[in-house]
């Protein structure tokens, strides 16, 4: 199968090397250096936690023309960069198109590729469950070795390539009935836990995990979700928001734990995708008025956001 990750970064990476371990002809859209380096090595894992690195050769595009025609394509970017391929994508007469990452406005997204393209477009979205950062010239990825996707469609008709795509790879597709509501639910803890990552450099630092912090952490989670049910979400899954409002004191350890270890700098977000990705939840709360004191003192004395 023809398939192009639009994408090279680390989650780009990680999800051509298994489409082309399953057999496609992958071709990995990429620019400047990365495009460079994909040229001259392939795409160059190192996978953390299995111990080894994995080498494999792909095509480098440096553009998606109008013209180019794949069965699939995977668009693998931050959220605040789709915005800027959009038109890239309606432009091009491919039908079949996977917008994969964290993402606050799926069904707005689908709206402008239907109603911008000069063919019909089948879209889906999902999530790459891994996470990792770039080192040098590779990648360095902390999924785990068989891979896994939640993914969905706004209609509940999943692409029926999608299977053939994955058939011979080492993967799992988890599909997702009311995907968007599983993104939506994604962004609450994602948000929570990058919002006390960033110093006023806007670099990456440790957490604090003092008392104070994990209790607004928490106490932004529960926010988060009430800030769903009022635009009548049901967080997904339903046992994450029970662990967050029933369970606060495993979680607290959980959290405690968490910001003691330097994982949290593999799975980190970028600034300009939390920044945007905070603004989108700011308008949620301006539209369902849910009162939000624990994110507010998260934003107030521990992030720029």
């Amino acid at each position: 199968m023809k398939i192009l990750v639009y994408g090279a970064g680390v989650l780009g990476s990680q999800l051509a090397h298994v489409l082309v371990r399953g057999g496609n002809d992958v071709t990995v859209m990429a620019r400047g250096k990365r495009a460079e380096e994909l040229e001259r090595d392939g795409v160059v894992i190192r996978h953390v936690f299995q111990f080894r690195t994995t080498v494999d050769p792909v095509r480098v595009t440096r553009e998606l023309k109008a013209e180019d025609v794949y069965d699939l394509i995977f668009v693998v970017m931050k959220y605040n960069d789709f915005p800027s391929v959009l038109p890239i994508l309606a432009n091009n007469r491919s039908t079949n198109i996977v917008i994969v990452g964290n993402n606050a406005d799926a069904r707005s997204m689908q709206t402008y590729l239907e109603d911008n393209s000069p063919v019909d477009k089948r879209v889906a979205f999902g999530f790459h469950v891994s996470g990792g950062k770039r080192h040098k010239d590779r990648m360095m990825s902390i999924g785990g070795g068989k891979g896994l996707m939640v993914i969905g469609a706004l209609d509940g008709k999943i692409l029926p390539l999608l299977d053939q795509a994955f058939a011979k790879a080492k993967y799992k597709l988890d599909v997702m009935k009311d995907i968007d509501a599983w993104l939506k639910s994604h962004l609450i803890p994602i948000l929570m836990l990058n919002a006390v990552s960033f110093n006023e450099e806007r670099e990456l630092k440790k957490l604090e995990g003092s008392r104070e912090q994990l209790l607004h952490m928490i106490g932004a989670l529960d926010e988060g979700i009430a800030v769903l049910e009022a635009m009548g979400i049901d967080m997904i899954p339903r046992a994450q928001a029970k662990l967050i409002r029933k369970h606060k004191r495993l979680l607290y350890l959980l959290l405690k734990i968490y910001s003691m270890l330097p994982v949290h700098k593999l799975v980190a977000g970028s600034y300009g995708e939390i920044e945007a990705m905070d603004r989108a939840f700011t308008d949620w709360k301006s539209v369902t008025k849910v009162p939000t004191p624990h994110w507010d003192a998260l934003r107030r004395d521990f992030t720029i956001l």
